[in-house]
This record gives C-alpha cells, sequence and structure tokens, in this order.
C-alpha cells in the first residue's frame, strides 16, 4: 500500500526544517509575489530556498514550489524568469493555479511535475481530466469538494494524484476567491496579499434611501458580529476515514505564515495519526490535545465528510481568534543547547517539552534545572536562567533575546510550553 504524503507549510527556512524534523514528508513555500502568500514569500530569499530544498532531499523529503498567483499581462515576462529560476533550484513540483502558468510551467520546465492549486476549485472528474490532459500530474482539490465525489475523480483517473487539505484556515469565500479584501483595502487575496478583512466584526445598519434614515442594527448580547469569520478546518478525528477511502494521495495543512510552533505542532498532530493508521490503531484524543494547544477561531471539519447543507458550524461569529490551551514559553535553538524566550518564564515553572516522534532526552537533575516524565509527558524546569553570556537573570520575558542555558541537549527547534489558563492543569508560579 502506498502511504499517504504529509504536506507541510514553510512559510520560513526555519519553518521548513521545524516541519520537516516533526513529521512532514514533504513542505511547501515560494519566493517572491507569485506565490500566493507574499509576506511569507518576502522571507525566503532564493539561497534560502535552495537551502531548504538540499536540507529537504538530504532527508529523503520533498520541497513544492508555489507560484500560484494570479499575473498580469505586464507580469508575464517576469513570470517567466521566474519560473526558469526557480526551475534550477530543483524542487520537487510547481504548484500553479491558472490554465496559462500550468501551460508556460510545462513549456519552460517540461519535466518538472506540477500540482494544480485549490485555487482553480476543482470539484468534478470533467475538470480534473482537463488539467490532466494539460500536464497537472496531481490536483489539489477544492476545499469544498466531498470525500464521494474524491471517489469519483480516481475512479475515472487513477494515476492522478489527489490532495486535500486536513488543517488550517479557512476562507469565507469559494476555494478562497475572494475579493473583499481587493474592494476595501485594494490589496488583492489571488495575488498573495490578503488583509483578512473576513476577520473583522462589523456593524449592520439600515437605510431607507427615500428619507435618508439610516439606523444601526442592534446585535443581542453574545451573538457577535464576526459574520464573514470562517473557523478554522481540523480534521485530525477524520484521518482514519480518509484514508480508508483510498483515494488521497496527499494530506495537507494549510498555514505558511503562521508560527514555527504551529508548524511544529501540526505536522507531529498528522504524523502521529498517519503512522497510527497504518499501525491499525487510532488515538483521537491524542491528536487533538496537540490540536487544540494552537491559537484558533473555533474548529470545523468543514465539507470532506459532511456536505454544506448538512451543518451549519463552519462560521465563527462571537470572535476572531481565541488561545488554544497552551501558551509556548520557548523555543529551544537550532544546536539544542539554549532556551529562547517567547514568554515570561520564571525559575522553577513547569514547562511541557514538545519534541518530534521519537525523540528521546537525557533525564537530569543539576546547576541549570532538572528534566522528568510525569503521566506519559516531558517536562523540564529551571533551577537558574543563566543567559550564554554568563548573566543570571531572575526572570525572562518574549522581549529577552538572550539565549539560556538548558539543564540538557534537546533535538533542533524543541518548544516548551505551559497550560493557558490555571484550571488546564498545572500552571507556572507567580
Amino acid at each position: 500500500m502506498k502511504k499517504v504524503e504529509l504536506l507541510s507549510p514553510a512559510g520560513t527556512l526555519e519553518k521548513l526544517k521545524i516541519a520537516l524534523d516533526f513529521g512532514a514528508d514533504a513542505v511547501y513555500g515560494g519566493v517572491s509575489h507569485f506565490s500566493l502568500r507574499i509576506r511569507s514569500g518576502k522571507e525566503f530569499t532564493f539561497e534560502d530556498f535552495a537551502e531548504g530544498i538540499k536540507y529537504a532531499h538530504e532527508r529523503g523529503k520533498k520541497v513544492y514550489a508555489t507560484i500560484n498567483g494570479f499575473p498580469f499581462n505586464s507580469q508575464i515576462s517576469l513570470l517567466k524568469k521566474h519560473i526558469q529560476k526557480m526551475a534550477e533550484l530543483k524542487p520537487d513540483a510547481f504548484i500553479v493555479a491558472t490554465p496559462g502558468v500550468l501551460k508556460l510551467a510545462h513549456e519552460i520546465a517540461p519535466d518538472m511535475p506540477l500540482h494544480l492549486s485549490t485555487q482553480a476549485n476543482v470539484m468534478n472528474v470533467l475538470d480534473a481530466k482537463v488539467y490532466a490532459d494539460m500536464g497537472a500530474t496531481r490536483i489539489i482539490t477544492a476545499r469544498e469538494i466531498s470525500l464521494k465525489d474524491l471517489k469519483e475523480i480516481k475512479k475515472e483517473l487513477p494515476d492522478l494524484e489527489l490532495e486535500v487539505f486536513v488543517h488550517g484556515s479557512m476562507c469565507f469565500a469559494y476555494s478562497g476567491r475572494c475579493l473583499i479584501s481587493t474592494l476595501q483595502s485594494g490589496r488583492v487575496p489571488n495575488r498573495g496579499s490578503c488583509a483578512n478583512d473576513c476577520r473583522f466584526p462589523y456593524e449592520m445598519y439600515a437605510a431607507n434611501p427615500e428619507t435618508g434614515t439610516l439606523f444601526k442594527l442592534q446585535e443581542d448580547e453574545g451573538v457577535g458580529t464576526y459574520i464573514m469569520n470562517s473557523k478554522d478546518l481540523n480534521l485530525g478525528s477524520h484521518i482514519k476515514e480518509i484514508l480508508e477511502s483510498g483515494v488521497v494521495d496527499s494530506l495537507k495543512i494549510e498555514g505558511r505564515t503562521k508560527t514555527s510552533y504551529y508548524a511544529a505542532v501540526t505536522a507531529k498532530a498528522y504524523r502521529m495519526a498517519i503512522d497510527d493508521y497504518y499501525a491499525g490503531k487510532e488515538d483521537t484524543q491524542k491528536y487533538q490535545y496537540e490540536l487544540e494547544s494552537l491559537q484558533n477561531r473555533g474548529y470545523t471539519d468543514a465539507y470532506l465528510i459532511s456536505r454544506p447543507f448538512e451543518k451549519n458550524d463552519t462560521q465563527s461569529l462571537d470572535f476572531t481568534m481565541q488561545l488554544g490551551t497552551h501558551q509556548v514559553t520557548g523555543e529551544g535553538t537550532e544546536d539544542g543547547e539554549y532556551y529562547m524566550c517567547k514568554y515570561k518564564t520564571l525559575p522553577e515553572d513547569e514547562l511541557e517539552i514538545v519534541m518530534p516522534l521519537g525523540s528521546k532526552i537525557e533525564f537530569v537533575e543539576n546547576e541549570f534545572g532538572k528534566t522528568y516524565e510525569r503521566d506519559g509527558r516531558i517536562y523540564m524546569s529551571f533551577a537558574k536562567l543563566q543567559a550564554q553570556n554568563g548573566k543570571v537573570w531572575e526572570s525572562v520575558h518574549s522581549g529577552n533575546i538572550n539565549p539560556i542555558k538548558l539543564p540538557a541537549k534537546f533535538p533542533p527547534f524543541t518548544f516548551f510550553r505551559i497550560p493557558s489558563h490555571p484550571d488546564m492543569g498545572t500552571y507556572p508560579k507567580k
């Protein structure tokens, strides 16, 4: 049985490494404004992207380059040069969104596998076949597609790879084809600069054009005014169902502009879910423990499992973002020797350790602190906060950029966290 691929976002070189270290089989990211995430694209130079591809290939993993923006006529010459330059870096595929760019990429880099972006809105066999005939080797299907329709496509086109989103932000518009941000702020979603206007709270007014009367519609307390704010996708409890269909080749996580912790935890959670499926077991509570630790807009299983008309839980009307169950306090350096503070940290705070699957650390107790296990989880606490320069701090805060010596050597990019609220478990001392 061919094992499904786990595909994670790579918004920066660091996030690329983290996603791969925490379990992703492949990552996707881009350079410049031809990628649909301008902000993350600016984080990658061509040199960094080349280094990321080398890092992945040395580990037997893949990198897909995003060239999925919607170009204007004035950009076509620049686009041709960009495709050629990206091809020279030798990623494992291009992700493109339009028929014209698909054809152009095939002409410039005929040996490059081409993945069709979800922005192309493929929902059926007819469209899938057209793009396959044009040279697409994989379809990243519309987010509104059902598992039933995926089966139909695979039955007709067994050699065409199918990729589906399983986690991340959802768009109010159809597969992300949105103009709200364009109209309100001049930032074009389909060229990578969405301002997330749908996440804002709105006030509702009623107007009488004959009299010029205008009055505000008052919402009931607690109802909220986030009228276009979609919940986040979370299919962590449906991996068994998806994989048993036998038609999905790649599970994709959204989030190139999200945090390095997000890259780590989502890769780890879905890696566990996939590996458990092939091992003949399942523990959805374990996967959701990790996913619930992330900031989110509320979770929904969206449309892959249930049709839109069968449910009414895809919109988060009361808030734009909420804390997850945990707060990240710090991140380990790539050499595993030091702690970079992300949140107030005091000596003797109990910090839960988040490492890649299969990682092991030594349980120690020394002048810098201790590491230990309790109830199947690994923890650490500092005895003292000694910086790399030798200075000892009474506490460190998110603005402190001094590396703090760890009591043991950890895997690269280890994360440390605490419960977000006192009633969620052990909480650091005040």
